[in-house]
């Protein structure tokens, strides 16, 4: 997985997102119902493979990236533990959390942040965004029609909603969206996980799809921790980067 100097959509797509979503197809594969009922249990062998993947991915990255990947496996622990065995927001197939998803959950925020930052991307942001943005809302409506997915078109537009104030972050976000929908059709489909009939199995005003399809919401979290915690350990670095930023947007309203 590498930032693509690509002008062209697929070389773009296939070195970030292409190899992530491979990476996904294939991991959760190994934890799923169908293993488990003709070779065995596998975790232990996708956790495994977790950790050789993660290690090669911080190897290669720089310092900066490789430090918010480490951010993103806490922060994912700390959620997964939050909203999956505190809070029953979705159970996983053996009713753990395991291993390997704290660690997905920085492969996907970095594959998300690489695709972004692609030649490709930053040519043609708008029409991309654009282009996102319809697939979303086909998406999430087609859901809400014929899968009853209140919560998930409701946090669908609560992510819209907040997106349209904040135009840099848009692209990441909408990538993001898209890129959580693919990893959870995958893994329930797959029975790696489930998610209850009504958001959190307790409110019965938002009754949800298997997977519910605005669910990347809560990703904000996880990007937004990433931040504050590389923040707190560069502020000055930090601060001299928005300065900068500042100077640059000056010159180009003048």
């Amino acid at each position: 997985m590498s930032v693509s100097t690509s002008k062209t959509f697929l070389p773009a797509f296939l070195k970030t997102l292409g190899i992530l979503y491979l990476y996904i197809f294939v991991g959760l594969f190994i934890d799923s119902e169908y293993v488990v009922k003709h070779y065995g249990d596998l975790q232990w062998f996708a956790n495994a493979l977790m950790v050789v993947i993660f290690s090669i991915v911080l190897w290669k990255v720089n310092s900066r990236v490789r430090e918010l990947m480490i951010y993103a496996v806490i922060i994912g622990f700390v959620g997964e533990y939050l909203f999956s065995i505190a809070l029953g927001m979705y159970t996983y197939r053996l009713e753990n959390v395991p291993h390997y998803i704290p660690m997905g959950h920085a492969l996907v925020y970095i594959g998300v942040l690489y695709f972004t930052k692609t030649s490709f991307t930053k040519l043609h942001i708008k029409q991309i965004e654009k282009a996102f943005i319809a697939i979303i809302l086909v998406y999430s409506t087609l859901f809400l029609i014929f899968k009853n997915d209140v919560f998930g078109f409701v946090l669908t537009i609560a992510t819209l909603l907040i997106l349209r104030k904040k135009p840099r972050e848009r692209l990441f976000y909408l990538t993001m969206y898209l890129s959580i929908v693919f990893l959870e059709i995958t893994g329930t489909s797959y029975e790696c996980w489930k998610w209850p009939e009504t958001a959190f199995d307790y409110f019965t005003f938002l009754p949800s799809a298997n997977p519910p399809s605005g669910i990347s919401f809560f990703y904000f979290g996880l990007d937004l921790g990433c931040l504050w915690l590389y923040k707190q350990r560069h502020k000055l670095a930090w601060s001299r980067m928005k300065n900068l930023r500042k100077i640059r947007e000056t010159k180009i309203l003048n």
